[in-house]
């Protein structure tokens, strides 16, 4: 394929870069990285809010929730000019890149007339409850129980490694309704309000002080009748799709690290500019960059033309994760000791295995390759069509 622009794609970059040239140098001054700082949530809020009121918010969502209706190359060329400056959607990175598209998918038209347009002007800040303590990669072994009474829904359960829960507005739930089938069928999403009686947020925290990820405890939680999003029992199918959309951004997340540049200025800096094994080390970095940015470009222009996504997601994340390790590494070596008590590198260095594991492990990714691209025999599932209640745990 070419990967150049099109004479339409040029025009729409010049105008996402005039725009940033014009309003994105405040947000840059006043940048806070710290996710369990306060600041940080503010500022997320306000960035959104300014991409909301430029009208680049939800490139690619429906103009009648206050999206663009956007092409997906389009949301790619934005994306790449806003890393450029360093910046990101930050706390809003699960309501738009999951939560969101999920509604988009499976929710009523009541349900994404409320949610959509405040998610996109900065409002609602979602976090996603899917992953327990007994199901993890394996999510649909699931055991939080949402149940009828009356005109509501009861749940009880337990999550963990729910990122971003302490500050989130609205979670997009994964619960159990009906054990008495196989594990994957009798499963269905929720919008839960974070602040419902009944949920206890544990903040986890990390060796570096932060808290991002939390424990998210439910006890007799009670929903509206209509929480659910998509049909009652078929929330794997609609659960799905936000997996997928998570991996697809994680996979086309290339520019969300450090770049060729910003590596290449710390190794000057630091004398090591004409060291052998560091040049080769950038190289290195920046041959990996430019084939993950060429990767993502084919997947958006599948998107692009409708196209069902393939196992490209899945090498775009595997080769990203493994990106964000070399980089991290390097600019920590780099630095040389300052490196460990700097406080973004150190950050970067330790959150390395978030794009390796978030939105479907490593051994998951390679396991779709296998089985999609080199037709080897699925893996052996003895409990497929065991009802969940049947099931020793």
């Amino acid at each position: 394929m070419d990967f150049d622009d099109t004479p339409e794609e040029a025009s729409y970059r010049a105008k996402v870069r005039a725009w940033l040239d014009d309003h994105a140098g405040p947000f840059v001054a006043t940048h806070v990285d710290q996710r369990s700082h306060a600041d940080y949530v503010a500022w997320c809020r306000s960035w959104q809010r300014a991409l909301f009121d430029g009208g680049w918010a939800g490139i690619t969502w429906p103009s009648e929730y206050g999206g663009q209706g956007g092409t997906p190359m389009q949301k790619a060329i934005f994306d790449e000019e806003v890393a450029r400056y360093g910046l990101s959607v930050g706390a809003f990175t699960l309501a738009l890149g999951t939560c969101g598209p999920a509604i988009i998918a499976g929710g009523t038209p009541e349900q994404q007339q409320r949610h959509l347009p405040a998610i996109l002007r900065g409002e609602h800040i979602w976090c996603q409850l899917f992953s327990e303590p007994g199901a993890g990669s394996d999510l649909a072994s699931l055991s939080t129980r949402a149940r009828r009474d009356g005109d509501e829904w009861i749940v009880d359960g337990q999550k963990v490694w729910t990122s971003g829960a302490h500050h989130a507005d609205y979670g997009l739930l994964f619960a159990r309704t009906n054990p008495d089938v196989p594990k994957h069928r009798g499963l269905t999403l929720f919008i839960v309000d974070m602040t419902s009686p009944g949920i206890e947020i544990r903040p986890l925290r990390q060796m570096t002080g932060d808290a991002h990820f939390n424990e998210v405890f439910l006890t007799d939680v009670r929903l509206p009748g209509d929480a659910n999003v998509g049909p009652v029992d078929e929330g794997w199918r609609v659960a799905l799709t936000a997996l997928a959309s998570e991996r697809t951004a994680l996979g086309t997340g290339i520019l969300r690290t450090y770049t060729t540049e910003q590596l290449a200025t710390v190794a000057r800096t630091a004398g090591l500019a004409e060291d052998p094994l560091t040049r080769q080390r950038l190289a290195a970095h920046h041959i990996r960059a430019e084939i993950l940015r060429l990767l993502a470009y084919r997947v958006q222009t599948a998107l692009s033309r409708g196209e069902p996504l393939g196992p490209e997601s899945s090498v775009s994340k595997l080769a990203f994760g493994r990106h964000v390790e070399a980089a991290t590494t390097l600019m920590v070596d780099l630095l040389g000791p300052a490196g460990v008590l700097a406080d973004d590198p150190a950050t970067e260095f330790c959150a390395q295995w978030g794009p390796r594991l978030g939105g479907g492990t490593e051994q998951i990714q390679r396991n779709v390759l296998a089985e999609r691209v080199l037709g080897l025999p699925r893996e052996p599932v003895v409990d497929r069509d065991v009802p969940w209640s049947e099931l020793h745990r």
